[in-house]
């Protein structure tokens, strides 16, 4: 018997409707792979891509001989809508690839699932359902979605099982791309088609609710586990997806898609208890932040724990800029020492740091080239103040911890800066502060700050968990492109009416 013959690819970004659009250098700047090369990143030690991809790989390398098909594997940081050009090219290569293949025993899709083109508010499932079409009704194809996927009756039909993502932070990529090779290795062997079940609820809900190992999110993802382990084999997985609000589109909303092995009833039955559960838990998912003033008054008190604040309204991880000012001013307006900030994505500041050198000294002035015209930089205000060179490097690091543990990063030329009582992280690469590499690469001791701060939504937490307990974390109310006050964006496409917009929403339950 001839070793199965899979297809690989994949289009990975979460587009927040409010930042500036993906164009392709943001995908060929971190990920636009395909052939040998993908192949090869993908089983390297420290590879550079999506970990889940690279978990497949080597969970189908582990358990037989099998024939990969490497199409292209394109991948951003969270931006605004991808440019149309660019979705067009990934759909039309992937396609191309597909044809050229021939037959096919499968195809395995590595996206995120909270895309937003130009011109669809659904790229994720048009890139699914183009793929559908090339290979026909007969082949599966198995998915793997970040867990703030916005998932389309489009994707639930053209996929044959959909393994979302049960950790954020995010910590679980390896087991989730090994869970969709093992499962498509079942698929393959017993020749039985899994049926899917999707449930979508008008509940859209901001990313710091979707916690999961905090009630309500983690409450309703550990019911849902073991209420498939109560199912005794047939359900394959559940998979609870929590939405990005910020992609503004008609899919937004809380999803329960379930897949049972063969039984297409006990995969609805299961999903509609598992709305129900969510349903009732609505009112939880609302988050008190705390203000900047409060931020600031904590900072300046000596007698506590040390603490670490989330720049709630500018993390990259979700399209923002890396770039405000507001809680770094009002930290050094008010005297804070022994306190950590990072990271600032400024490629000028970085620049100046490298060419002044270490132990040198400047006026740092952040922002100096933002376009303040512009809508989604006018928080991106200047800030300029006598800074110290700390430390210098070329951002060329391993993650430690977290969502990043083992995985390359390339931050560009980096600088640690003294400023006052502050020493402020800068990098090249918009990415978010998630790992505590972004310090270590400095030589600067985490353990030893009273306060640091992260340009980090949720995914901080795993990383920085060895000095911060739940207790010492605050998620800080500034603005920004990622600020998760609902109040504070005018969105247009989102499903109405749907909570908490809408407190008085009535939901009598209902299969997609």
């Amino acid at each position: 018997m001839c070793p199965p013959k899979i297809a690989l690819l994949g289009a990975i970004l979460e587009s927040n409707r409010f930042a500036p659009p993906a164009e392709m250098h943001d995908f060929t700047s971190l990920t636009w792979l395909s052939g040998n090369t993908l192949m090869d990143e993908a089983r390297s030690a420290t590879p550079k891509l999506a970990t889940e991809f690279a978990a497949f790989v080597r969970a189908m390398d582990a358990t037989g001989d099998w024939t990969p098909v490497p199409c292209l594997l394109a991948a951003s940081h969270p931006a605004g809508p991808v440019r149309k050009e660019v979705i067009e090219e990934i759909i039309a290569t992937n396609e191309a690839l597909l044809l050229a293949a021939g037959p096919l025993n499968a195809v395995y899709i590595c996206n995120h699932g909270a895309m937003v083109a130009e011109y669809s508010h659904d790229p994720d499932g048009l890139l699914m359902s183009h793929v559908r079409k090339v290979v026909g009704p007969n082949v599966p194809i198995i998915a793997t979605l970040d867990l703030h996927a916005n998932i389309s009756q489009r994707m639930v039909d053209a996929c044959d099982l959909i393994v979302g993502y049960r950790t954020n932070p995010h910590v679980d990529q390896i087991e989730r791309g090994e869970e969709a090779a093992f499962s498509l290795r079942r698929i393959l062997a017993s020749g039985v088609r899994p049926k899917v079940a999707h449930v979508k609820l008008p509940i859209v809900p901001a990313s710091v609710t979707l916690l999961s190992a905090e009630h309500p999110y983690g409450t309703l993802i550990d019911y849902g586990q073991r209420r498939q382990a109560e199912a005794c084999g047939e359900i394959l997985n559940v998979s609870i997806f929590g939405n990005f609000l910020f992609s503004d589109t008609p899919d937004n909303g809380v999803s329960i898609v379930v897949t049972a092995r063969r039984n297409q009833r006990a995969a609805e039955v299961l999903a509609a208890e598992l709305a129900e559960e969510a349903w009732s838990l609505r009112t939880d998912f609302v988050r008190e932040l705390t203000s900047v003033a409060d931020a600031v008054a904590m900072s300046a008190d000596l007698d506590r724990m040390p603490v670490i604040f989330s720049d709630a309204g500018d993390t990259p991880g979700g399209g923002g800029s890396g770039r405000t000012t507001e809680l770094l001013t009002a930290l050094h307006a008010a005297g804070a020492t022994d306190c950590l900030y990072g990271s600032f994505c400024d490629a000028d500041l970085a620049m100046d740091a490298h060419r002044v050198g270490v132990d040198g000294t400047f006026r740092a002035r952040f922002n100096r080239s933002a376009d303040m015209s512009n809508p989604s930089e006018k928080w991106d205000i200047a800030f300029a103040a006598e800074a110290e060179v700390l430390a210098l490097h070329d951002g060329n690091v391993v993650g430690e911890l977290g969502m990043t543990a083992g995985r390359q990063l390339e931050l560009g030329p980096s600088a640690a800066l003294r400023i006052g009582g502050i020493t402020v992280v800068v990098i090249t690469d918009r990415t978010q502060t998630a790992d505590p590499v972004f310090f270590h690469m400095f030589g600067l001791d985490i353990a030893t700050a009273r306060t640091v701060v992260v340009k980090s939504r949720g995914h901080f937490r795993a990383g920085f968990s060895k000095w911060f307990a739940p207790t010492q974390v605050f998620e800080i109310d500034t603005d920004g492109l990622t600020s998760p006050v609902h109040d504070h964006w005018p969105f247009s496409h989102l499903p109405r009416p749907s909570y908490p917009m809408d407190k008085d929403i009535a939901w009598t339950g209902s299969a997609d």
